[in-house]
């Protein structure tokens, strides 16, 4: 057969992963803080981007902003409007315009002040609070927090004087971690500092001696013996149940009393005596600030019995395509360049308003189906949590699975119940005894640790026991799955537990 060169016509279809695409994936799968940075960058990079006002009067187009509406008519406009809410049950569903294409808030951006007076009468009308009265206004001084490090070098400052000893407490301050260890690798600090092992070591003998007691320990036991010498309670007793703290965490009583050659009351007392302590005594300086959760969803019972399910507009950012400002720039321009700047700018705030819009209708949606399949649930309770996977959703809602995986990421709930990420609903089967209905592993979890919290000192129940007493209540399950599951939920094996709930009770 002779080869020839042909020109030859073929249809075919193939998905393009356009710009434009991979920004509205993008946004789907960022949580509600990452998406309010995202925005704030895009706000500070394209100049048609605005943010809409809150409250804003009907002749908002006369200012020079208006909203971006869709190119056919169809369907509710991009911006404006109330959230879009529907009832879970049912197939009656009120759709409203959504508002996520507005501001984040409506105040006015106020002009930043210089952080330090210039003169003494600054620093007067600062501490009166801006009255002319001159009184004292504590409260207009705010004071920065001491982190862990800053605290450490000031006692360093006040105890060591000698340069290089100094430069090496630096040096091992550096190394501390939050918690108050020094995490970093000491073998490798004298070719580093060019100092001997022994001189570092003196360094860290003085920093163990700084406040908080037990700082800068290099592990657990360390750390605790340090507390102990503070307290002159390292006896030799104290130091041999330091060394062995793996018998205290399996609760082997009988040979931690061997090792330290007390007694019942005293290694109670022993015990108590460690309890007392703080294993990670640098936590109480400079500690990050712990972000709430804020829902994405709001789910509420309605009057009919049903469940409401609405977004939080406040995780939405709320922004405008500023048409008026494009169309006074454009009209004076005449570069070529600036024509084509103005145009994928226009063209970059018309997919960020509509990527917004269509993520917000999207985890609407995706929730919607959630809740849906999981009435009992909110209901009931976990008890009656039922095996759900992302197909079946997807199949539901006509999307595709990776789609509904990228909603549920980094995305809560808000419910009567409590707050759950939208993967909390998401659980795999297990099969029921005797062919029965599929129970949620949520909730198998949930009665393996009802029925480990109601035992008693006398009946502590073995993982044999609770197969035996699961599959009486109609689930099929593995000893291997319990013990995974207790694992899972940080709970000690039965011999550990009888151990602890007797000595419990001999206190």
């Amino acid at each position: 057969m002779a080869l020839t060169q042909r020109l030859l016509l073929r249809q075919s279809q193939a998905l393009v992963m356009t710009p434009q695409l991979m920004q509205a994936i993008k946004l789907l799968q960022l949580s509600n803080l990452d998406l309010v940075a995202y925005v704030e960058a895009e706000l500070e990079r394209n100049p048609l981007l605005d943010r809409s006002v809150e409250n804003e009067p009907p002749a908002e187009a006369a200012n020079g902003v208006q909203p971006l509406d869709r190119p056919d008519g169809d369907g509710p406009a991009l911006n404006g409007g109330e959230p879009e809410t529907s009832h879970s049950a049912g197939e009656n569903r009120h759709e409203t315009p959504l508002d996520d294409t507005s501001p984040v808030d409506g105040e006015s951006i106020r002009p930043r002040t210089a952080d330090t007076p210039s003169a003494y009468s600054d620093w007067a009308a600062v501490g009166s609070g801006g009255r002319e009265d001159g009184e004292y206004n504590l409260e207009a001084f705010v004071s920065a927090e001491m982190t862990l490090a800053d605290w450490l070098r000031e006692q360093l400052t006040l105890t060591i004087f000698d340069p290089v000893q100094r430069m090496i407490g630096q040096y091992l301050i550096d190394l501390v971690d939050e918690a108050g260890y020094l995490s970093g690798d000491l073998a490798a600090a004298p070719e580093k500092l060019g100092a001997s092992m022994a001189e570092i070591e003196a360094v860290v003998a003085v920093l163990q001696t700084f406040d908080p007691p037990g700082i800068c320990a290099r592990d657990l036991s360390e750390c605790l013996a340090i507390q102990l010498k503070e307290h002159n309670r390292y006896d030799p007793a104290m130091q041999a149940l330091i060394t062995r703290l793996d018998l205290l965490a399996k609760r082997d009583f009988t040979a931690l009393k061997k090792v330290c050659g007390v007694g019942d009351e005293d290694l109670v007392d022993m015990i108590a005596e460690i309890r007392r302590l703080n294993p990670k005594p640098g936590l109480a300086f400079g500690s990050a600030v712990v972000q709430p959760i804020v829902p994405d969803v709001f789910v509420r019972p309605a009057p009919d019995g049903a469940w409401l399910v609405e977004l939080n507009s406040d995780t939405l950012p709320k922004v405008l395509v500023n048409q008026s400002y494009y169309a006074e720039v454009s009209a004076t321009t005449r570069r070529d360049t600036e024509k084509s700047y103005l145009a994928d700018c226009l063209q970059s705030a018309t997919w960020l308003v509509r990527a917004l819009d269509q993520r917000a209708r999207t985890i609407l949606k995706v929730s919607n189906e959630i809740v849906r399949q999981q009435d009992a649930f909110f209901a009931r309770g976990v008890q009656h949590l039922r095996p759900l996977n992302l197909k079946t959703v997807a199949e539901a809602i006509g999307m595709h699975e990776s789609t509904v995986s990228r909603v549920t990421a980094n995305k809560y709930m808000a419910t009567s119940r409590g707050i759950f990420e939208l993967k909390y609903f998401f659980t795999s089967a297990i099969a029921g005894a005797h062919g029965g209905e599929a129970h949620s592993a949520e909730a198998v979890r949930h009665r393996i640790k009802q029925l480990i919290d109601a035992e008693t000192a006398a009946d502590v129940l073995s993982d044999d026991t609770i197969v035996e007493k699961l599959r009486d209540a109609g689930i099929d399950i593995a000893r291997r799955t319990v013990a995974k599951y207790r694992e899972a939920m940080r709970i000690p094996s039965s011999v550990q537990r009888r151990r602890e709930k007797q000595a419990a009770a001999a206190n």
